[in-house]
């Protein structure tokens, strides 16, 4: 895994843009298109700010969800409410090319079927996403890949239920279409973030982001997330 450090979340949240409009660009040069998984978090809200900003054939581009809580439309709880604000808003990122989680429905068993259905028909079969934006919570977890939680067990479905998390239940991208994707992009920032951080960095599959493949992987990092902090070297900043 590529590890770059910066001085504050800020920082990180304009490079993560910066990265993933260079993966964009790529993308549609190799293959024509370019198709992206986004987790929530305040951050990647920043992130996704700044991308909206940035020089992007927005046509080619399809954003699907990591994950999203089992919540009415519109709510605060809801990754897609932030989503909308942070980049639909601003960039002109056509509205059908943006592919929300269907945690509306009656039957999410069903609707968890139907969501990875429609990633075979953007992106193949199995699904392969140019690339996927994860977070790392406190407590290990990314996506919704919970610690404990049944969840972490599934190998034949690509979309899935969490039980109850932090009150409510969760539908989440799994391991094996999160472990095909072309890259794979962390943006982790705060000091409670530390330990995972460098448990994440160890491999340690004890923890679920531990679970994620890094062999294609770029985590970016604030100084308080990677547990130190900003000193002046000749060259720039860096943590100590």
């Amino acid at each position: 895994m590529n590890v770059e450090v910066l001085t504050d979340s800020g920082s990180v949240a304009e490079k993560a843009a910066s990265v993933i409009k260079e993966y964009v660009w790529e993308a549609i040069a190799d293959r024509g298109s370019f198709t992206m998984a986004v987790s929530g978090g305040r951050t990647p809200w920043v992130m996704l700010r700044w991308l909206a900003a940035a020089h992007i054939p927005w046509r080619a581009v399809r954003l699907v969800q990591v994950d999203e809580r089992v919540a009415p439309e519109g709510h605060a709880d809801r990754n897609l409410t932030h989503l909308r604000e942070s980049l639909l808003d601003d960039a002109p990122l056509p509205p059908d090319q943006l592919y929300a989680m269907p945690v509306e429905s009656p039957d999410l068993e069903t609707a968890a079927v139907q969501y990875a259905g429609m990633l075979r028909e953007i992106a193949g079969t199995p699904p392969v996403l140019d690339l996927v934006h994860l977070g790392l919570g406190p407590d290990g977890h990314t996506a919704s890949l919970v610690p404990g939680d049944p969840v972490l067990d599934i190998a034949n479905a690509d979309v899935a239920l969490s039980g109850p998390y932090q009150g409510r239940r969760r539908m989440t991208l799994t391991y094996p279409i999160l472990n095909r994707a072309r890259r794979v992009l962390w943006v982790v920032t705060g000091a409670d973030k530390a330990e995972m951080v460098q448990r994440l960095l160890d491999g340690d599959h004890s923890i679920p982001a531990g679970r994620v493949n890094g062999e294609r992987a770029l985590l970016l990092v604030d100084c308080d997330a990677a547990g130190g902090r900003i000193t002046h070297k000749k060259g720039g900043l860096i943590c100590v």
